[in-house]
């Protein structure tokens, strides 16, 4: 998922990246980042004042008011990725919480950005956005890495996928029982989804990356994703049918499921095969930029093909990524040129934040004071811990830690953001599955996996090597 960054010692101006800082040189750093957070606050504040100077001159045409909003959305994507880093916390968390400030100043009197939430323009960059992340995601793995990771692997993500969404389910029948089965549905669905970029953070940092417990998280996550993904696609469609008045058959829901799957399996297989022939001859043209334009053209081929046979985009997406290896597109590399994932990620680094402060944004604090919403937010929080455990059940081998398998299967982040994010599009007879108290008590459950897990994962790792070294 994600790939999480760490926050450099030297990152102020005149230290050497890697560098500790220390007395005089801390106190300039200090000084220096403060000031660049009080300069890009300021910048920030002043934005509505350019936001009714521009209306007062009557200018109308949509490419300056989507130029003012990404003004919004960069500035608060990057100032919240620092103070997250700072405390080292993931930067998509910053991301979050300022874009939740940014879409809750009207309770302070501040209505200039409220437009952003459901500008139609934001929100398309945001959905490319999603599609580039998942293609990222896709991109880390391969279908090699998904065929080593053995029978361990395949239990853990199974259990971490069924658990969660059968508890996911139970919460939203317990908490919400006025709304429909789609609902609990949807919540449950949205628990199944696991993003390790945190957990491979701290594994690296531990010296664990290689480790057993190391090997069956990554690969678990990856079958994970492909689970989670056809749940999202079966939910998906049985709302749409639900919508239509039709409603889904058992049948219907196995067919769902086969074409899920099938879609998967199909595009793997036949993306193994054709894609280096295809690759290979767009090397020859000469042009600056093939590569990028290939890749991307996979990409957005797939999601438009999943999404023509009933599956989410995102399906499509994240399976582009995954048939894609560096051997297909090794010639371009040989003549100098960078790697798919190095091209993709300056236009990733601009469009998925997108995404992510205008999910923070969508975050209604006004919610939290209706009854049962932060209840609600706790239960998911919990349900999503508790789910995630059921994982350890599924590793076999007695060197094997088993409560650090279940730990690091338990952020949500980026992948349950998306889900929920999905959710708010669909509705049934006019009625959103996923409305504003929903989202909001599911954002915090993302939030607080994503936080508790790096202490937790350290503890317990920490916990089994000393262990170890005793026995």
């Amino acid at each position: 998922m994600l790939p999480v960054q760490a926050a450099t010692f030297g990152s102020a101006a005149g230290a050497a990246p890697g560098v500790p800082l220390t007395g005089s040189s801390l106190t300039r750093a200090r000084c220096s980042g403060a000031r660049w957070a009080s300069i890009t606050v300021a910048l920030l504040l002043a934005v509505p004042a350019l936001a009714v100077a521009a209306e007062s001159l009557g200018h109308n045409d949509p490419v300056a008011s989507v130029s003012l909003s990404l003004v919004v959305i960069l500035i608060a994507a990057k100032l919240g990725g620092d103070l997250a880093l700072r405390i080292g916390q993931p930067a998509v968390l910053g991301e979050l919480v300022l874009g939740a400030v940014v879409g809750n100043l009207t309770l302070v009197g501040v209505s200039a950005f409220a437009y952003i939430k459901t500008d139609q323009f934001i929100d398309m960059l945001a959905r490319i956005g999603v599609l580039l992340l998942l293609f990222e995601v896709g991109l880390e793995s391969t279908v090699g890495q998904m065929l080593k990771v053995g029978l361990p692997s395949l239990a853990v993500a199974c259990l971490g996928v069924v658990m969660p969404f059968t508890l996911g389910w139970g919460v939203g029948a317990w908490l919400l029982p006025e709304e429909s089965v789609y609902v609990h549905l949807f919540l449950g669905a949205t628990l199944t989804a696991t993003s390790v970029g945190i957990t491979a953070r701290v594994l690296k940092d531990l010296g664990r990356s290689q480790s057993n417990e190391a090997r069956i998280i990554l690969g678990a996550a990856v079958i994970d994703d492909i689970l989670g993904l056809v749940i999202l696609a079966v939910v998906t469609g049985a709302i749409l049918a639900a919508d239509r008045g039709t409603g889904l058959s058992p049948p219907e829901i196995g067919l769902m499921i086969g074409k899920a799957a099938g879609f998967l399996v199909i595009s793997l297989v036949l993306g193994v095969y054709l894609t280096p022939a295809v690759f290979s001859a767009a090397s020859r043209l000469r042009a600056s930029g093939v590569l990028l334009a290939v890749g991307l053209g996979f990409c957005f081929s797939l999601a438009w093909l999943a999404d023509r046979i009933g599956l989410a985009a995102i399906v499509g997406a994240f399976a582009a990524g995954l048939i894609l290896e560096n051997a297909h597109y090794r010639s371009f590399v040989a003549r100098g040129e960078q790697g798919l994932e190095d091209l993709i990620q300056p236009i990733a680094s601009f469009l998925v934040p997108v995404f992510f402060v205008l999910m923070g944004m969508r975050i209604d604090l006004h919610a939290f004071a209706q009854p049962g919403v932060i209840g609600l937010a706790a239960a998911l929080t919990v349900a999503a811990v508790l789910g995630k455990q059921a994982c350890s059940l599924g590793v076999a081998g007695q060197n094997i830690d088993r409560l650090s398998v279940g730990l690091g299967m338990i952020p949500r982040g980026e992948v349950g953001l998306i889900f929920a994010n999905i959710g708010l599009t669909l509705s049934v007879g006019g009625q959103r599955v996923i409305d504003p108290a929903t989202f909001s008590a599911t954002v915090v459950m993302v939030i607080v996996t994503t936080l508790i897990t790096p202490p937790m994962l350290k503890w317990s790792l920490t916990r089994s090597s000393k262990r170890v070294n005793h026995e």
